[in-house]
């Protein structure tokens, strides 16, 4: 007796991933908060404008408030797996327009020199033209070590920048007056040495990128 060949089994259903529109991701909890940092910032300059030391603190909260959602948001994003081509792109724009829009008011109060900031703003627009490019070539420049620690100082900076004035500090290693506009000021001259050279990092990922690409087509 020949053997009966057995009978396929019935395929299983193959999940494919739901695709959400712009209106969906747009109310998704992680985005939300996104905009709600967009939102923060135009209260936090209102705040820091008025320029008297309780007014510096509040706004100093406001602002660690925004950047603690900044955390939150991506946690949240990818632990429900809402990361979205919206989110993408608010979040660190987000980022950049909380920070850029404090220094800019501060070089108006005299908090900030000028040319920091202009240093600065021109590092973050060549380097999101660089990302562009890159994007458009197939290529992605991840965020390096460099990247990482001038976001961390910036962000520091910027918060004792907005609290500005001289606070009594009594810790257990420490007893005394902190000037937090000094502090900020050390902070965000070392932020900028930290900005110049990881645009340098960044230009040769780009480069050696670029070049790997174009040799593999080479090949082929």
């Amino acid at each position: 007796m020949s053997a009966q060949k057995s009978q396929p089994s019935i395929d299983k259903e193959v999940r494919v991933p739901k695709v959400r529109g712009l209106k969906e991701d747009a109310l998704n909890l992680p985005n939300i908060l996104t905009m709600f940092r967009i939102v923060m910032i135009p209260v936090v300059m209102a705040m820091l404008q008025e320029g008297t030391p309780a007014m510096n603190f509040w706004a100093g909260w406001a602002y660690t408030f925004a950047t603690v959602t900044d955390a939150l948001d991506g946690y949240l994003a990818r632990k429900r797996g809402l990361v979205s081509v919206l989110g993408k792109f608010l979040d660190p724009l987000a980022d950049k327009l909380l920070v850029m829009a404090t220094l800019v008011l501060m070089v108006s109060m005299g908090r900030v020199p000028a040319w920091v900031v202009i240093v600065i703003l021109a590092r973050e627009l060549s380097i999101s033209m660089l990302r562009m490019i890159a994007s458009s070539e197939g290529v992605v420049i991840a965020a390096g070590e460099g990247g990482k620690a001038k976001t961390a100082l910036q962000m520091v900076a910027v918060l004792f920048l907005m609290l500005h004035h001289r606070y009594v500090i009594d810790f257990w290693f420490y007893e005394g007056t902190v000037d937090f506009n000094y502090a900020g000021l050390l902070l965000l001259y070392l932020s900028v040495f930290f900005a110049i050279t990881s645009a340098g990092e960044y230009v040769k990922l780009f480069v050696d990128a670029v070049e790997a690409k174009n040799a593999r087509l080479n090949q082929g």
